[in-house]
C-alpha cells in the first residue's frame, strides 16, 4: 500500500498545530604581468559568481522560529544509511552539497582544526574535529554562532594577535569584520565593523562573486588585504592605522599585485570569479598563493620565490598537485591547514562549479589533500563529508517495494553527474524494520526512459493490492508503470517488475516539470491525481476509470487557485487526523506550504494555514510517512542540494 493511501485509509492522526509556525520561509590585461590564459571549451550562461553561485542565495528557504518547530525534530544521524558498497554514510541527512566553501580553524581551542563549510547564503556550517591528530569531523550546526556572512567568509588574523578573526561579505560587496576575543580558548566572535574602510574613511569594495584573503604578506607587522578582481588581477591594501574602535584602516597599494593576471579568454572577453588561499606551503618562511577560478578546471599554485620581507609571486601558475593535477567543473575554493598535525600544510578544496559542467561534480565536490614530509600532496578523498547526495534537486518517495512490511526509499535527481543526458531514480532498501529503519543503497531503477527530473508517485492503480507508479519528469507528461509482481532478475528480489502501460497517462495543458501525487479526492474509491509544475500552480485530474483501470481526466489546471510561486511539488496526506486528505506543497523558494481540507472527503476545499515551521531546502520536495513506526507522521524532504533532510514527528505534537 502506498504512503498516500495508507495514511488516508488508516487515518494516522495529526493535530492541526503541527503547521502553526512562521513562514519558512569585463576586462583588461595588465601589461608585463604573469598571465595564465586558457581557451574555453564549455560555456555557461552567467559566468560570474553572482550569476552562477547566487542561485543558492534562496537555497534553504528562510524561516522564522516558533514553538511549533519543537513538534518536529530534525535528525542528521540516528537512522542508519549505507552506500552500495555497504559502507556507513556518517552524515546521511545533511541535504547534500552543491557549493561547499571550506575553511579550517580551531574553533573550540582543543588544538586541532575544525571544519567550516558555507553551502547556503549568510551562514556557516560547523563540523567539530573529534579526531586525535587527524580529521574526524562531526556536524554541530548549520549556522555557526548565528554569524551573518553574506556570500563569502574567511578566517584570518586581522588584528595579528595570534587567533583567527573572521572576514565576511557585508551586502552588497563590502567587507564585514568579526573580531575573535577568545584568545587561545574557544572562539568568541564580536562584530567589530560592518565594513572595513580605507584611510580616507571610504568603504573597501570587494566583488561579492570573489573570495578575498588577508595575511601579512611582506612580514612588516601590518595586515595585507588581497582582493581578487573579475579581470584576474589582485588589488592589495595594507593596514596603516586603526580607528577609535581598534579596527584597522587600509591604504591602497596597487590594483596589480605582483603583476599577477590570471584570465580565461572566451569570445574576446576576459573575466572570472576567483578565490585565493595564502600559506607557507613549502615551509621556506613566506606566503605562497593558491588560486581557484571560474574558468579554470583545476587549482593553480604560485610559489613565492622571494623572501618573507620581499615576496615574489611572478612565476607561471602551476596546476595542483604537481604531476597529477585535480580537474573538476571549475571554480575550486582552497583552504589550508595542518590537518594531520605533522608540521606542514594540507589542503581542503570545495568545488563551487564553474564553466566546465557543474552538474558533473555535484556529488564529488569536497576534496582533501595531505602533504607528506617530502612536500608531495596526495589526494585522500573527493567526498570529505559523506552524506546522501545524488547531485541536485532530489525528490524522495516512500513505498514498500519488496512487500516486507516496511517502507523503502526512492530518490530521484535532476541530472546524473556522470551522464548529462538523463536523470535517475535511486533505490534505498529498508534492511531494518518498520519501527527501526535502516537504508541500504541498491542502485538505480533500471529501464527508465532518458529524461530529467524524475518524480515518482505510488499507489494501487489497477486494484491488485500492490503499488503501481506514476512517473513525472521535466517534460509535460507522466508515465504509468504497472506493478506486475516480483522480478526474478531484480536484485535481492527487491524491485517489482514494472510494465510501462502509458507513457503519457496525463499531460499538462501548459508548462513542464510534472510532479504527481495520488489520493482519492472525490471519495469514489479510486486514486485521483494532483500534479505540480514549473509555474507553481496545481493540476487536478479525476480518475474516471475506477479502481482497476485508471483514466485521468483534467478537471482544472489551476486547481483551487493554489500557486506557490514556482516549481510546485504536492503531496496528499491526512495532516490533521480528521479522515480526509490535506495538501502539502513544496516550492522553489517559498518553503513548504500547508493546505488543510476544510471541505469533505468527497468535495475537498483546501485552505492555506501557516506554512511548515522548520527550515527546509530550496526546491522543496516533501514525502510524509511514519518511517519509524511510532504512530506519528515524519517528513523526508528533498531539495536543491541533491540530498535528504529528515524531520521526525515528536510525541505529543506531530500526530
Amino acid at each position: 500500500m502506498s504512503v498516500e493511501n495508507s495514511l488516508a485509509r488508516n487515518g494516522v492522526s495529526r493535530v492541526r498545530s503541527i503547521v502553526a509556525a512562521g513562514r519558512a520561509l569585463a576586462a583588461s590585461s595588465v601589461p608585463g604581468g604573469t598571465r595564465y590564459s586558457r581557451r574555453m571549451i564549455h560555456w555557461l550562461p552567467g559566468v560570474s559568481l553572482l550569476c552562477g553561485l547566487l542561485a543558492f542565495a534562496a537555497d534553504g528557504a528562510a524561516g522564522q522560529s516558533s514553538p511549533a518547530d519543537a513538534r518536529w525534530e530534525r535528525i542528521i544521524y540516528g537512522i542508519e544509511v549505507r552506500d552500495e558498497a555497504g559502507d556507513l554514510i556518517d552524515h546521511p541527512f545533511l541535504g547534500g552539497f552543491n557549493l561547499p566553501r571550506p575553511q579550517l580553524a580551531d574553533s573550540d581551542g582543543d588544538g586541532d582544526l575544525d571544519l567550516f563549510l558555507q553551502e547556503h547564503s549568510d551562514r556557516i556550517m560547523f563540523f567539530r574535529n573529534d579526531g586525535s591528530g587527524a580529521s574526524d569531523y562531526r556536524w554541530m550546526t548549520d549556522a555557526f554562532e548565528g554569524l551573518s556572512v553574506g556570500e563569502w567568509y574567511r578566517f584570518t588574523d586581522v588584528d595579528l594577535d595570534g587567533d583567527l578573526d573572521l572576514l565576511a561579505e557585508e551586502p552588497y560587496s563590502y567587507i564585514r569584520y568579526y573580531r575573535n576575543d577568545g584568545g587561545s580558548g574557544p572562539a568568541a566572535y564580536v562584530l567589530a565593523a560592518d565594513t572595513l574602510k580605507d584611510v580616507a574613511g571610504e568603504p573597501i569594495f570587494s566583488d561579492r562573486q570573489n573570495i578575498p584573503n588577508a595575511a601579512d604578506i611582506d612580514c612588516d607587522g601590518q595586515l595585507d588585504l588581497l582582493i581578487g578582481r573579475l579581470t584576474g588581477t589582485i588589488t592589495r591594501y595594507e593596514a596603516e592605522d586603526t580607528d577609535e574602535n581598534g579596527v584597522p584602516r587600509f591604504r591602497h597599494i596597487t590594483d596589480s599585485f605582483q603583476d599577477i593576471e590570471i584570465v580565461a579568454a572566451f569570445q574576446g572577453l576576459r573575466h572570472g570569479a576567483n578565490t585565493m588561499a595564502l600559506g607557507d606551503v613549502d615551509q621556506d618562511g613566506d606566503h605562497d598563493l593558491f588560486w581557484g577560478d571560474f574558468f579554470e578546471a583545476g587549482l593553480l599554485f604560485i610559489e613565492n620565490t622571494g623572501t618573507c620581507g620581499r615576496p615574489v609571486l611572478r612565476g607561471t601558475p602551476q596546476p595542483f598537485p604537481p604531476g597529477d593535477p585535480v580537474a573538476t567543473s571549475g571554480y575550486n575554493a582552497p583552504a589550508l591547514g595542518d590537518i594531520d598535525q605533522d608540521g606542514d600544510l594540507d589542503l581542503i578544496m570545495g568545488v563551487l562549479g564553474g564553466a566546465f559542467g557543474p552538474a558533473r561534480t555535484a556529488v564529488e565536490n569536497l576534496h582533501q589533500f595531505v602533504q607528506d614530509g617530502d612536500g608531495n600532496f596526495t589526494a585522500v578523498t573527493s567526498r570529505l563529508i559523506r552524506t546522501v547526495d545524488l547531485g541536485s534537486e532530489s525528490i524522495p518517495a516512500l513505498t514498500d517495494l519488496d512487500g516486507d512490511g516496511d517502507l523503502d526509499l526512492l530518490v530521484s535527481n535532476k541530472i546524473e553527474p556522470e551522464d548529462s543526458e538523463t536523470g535517475a531514480l535511486y533505490v534505498f532498501e529498508n534492511t531494518g524494520t518498520a519501527t527501526a529503519p535502516a537504508f541500504h543503497a541498491r542502485g538505480k531503477v533500471p529501464n527508465l526512459p532518458i529524461a530529467y527530473h524524475f518524480a515518482p508517485a505510488f499507489g494501487d492503480l489497477d486494484g491488485d493490492g500492490d503499488d503501481d507508479m506514476l512517473l513525472g519528469e521535466w517534460r509535460d507528461r507522466m508515465a504509468y508503470y504497472r506493478n506486475d509482481g516480483r522480478s526474478m532478475f531484480s536484485r535481492n528480489d527487491l524491485l517489482p517488475r514494472w510494465t510501462l502501460v502509458d507513457s503519457a497517462a496525463a499531460t499538462l495543458t501548459r508548462g513542464r516539470n510534472t510532479t504527481p501525487t495520488l489520493g482519492d479526492l472525490d471519495g469514489d474509491g479510486d486514486l485521483d491525481l494532483v500534479v505540480g509544475e514549473s509555474s507553481g500552480a496545481l493540476n487536478y485530474y479525476r480518475n474516471d476509470g475506477g479502481p482497476g483501470a485508471p483514466d485521468f481526466q483534467l478537471v482544472s489546471d489551476e486547481f483551487q487557485d493554489i500557486d506557490v510561486g514556482r516549481r510546485s511539488v504536492p503531496t496528499l496526506v491526512d495532516l490533521d487526523g480528521d479522515g480526509d486528505l490535506d495538501l502539502a506543497v513544496g516550492s522553489e523558494i517559498s518553503g513548504l506550504r500547508i493546505y488543510l481540507n476544510e471541505g469533505t472527503r468527497q468535495e475537498p476545499v483546501f485552505v492555506e494555514t501557516e506554512p511548515f515551521g522548520p527550515e527546509v531546502p530550496a526546491y522543496t520536495a516533501p514525502a510524509f510517512a511514519d518511517i519509524d513506526g511510532d504512530g506519528d507522521i515524519d517528513l523526508v524532504v528533498g531539495g536543491n542540494g541533491g540530498g535528504l533532510v529528515v524531520f521526525l514527528g515528536t510525541e505529543g505534537g506531530a500526530r
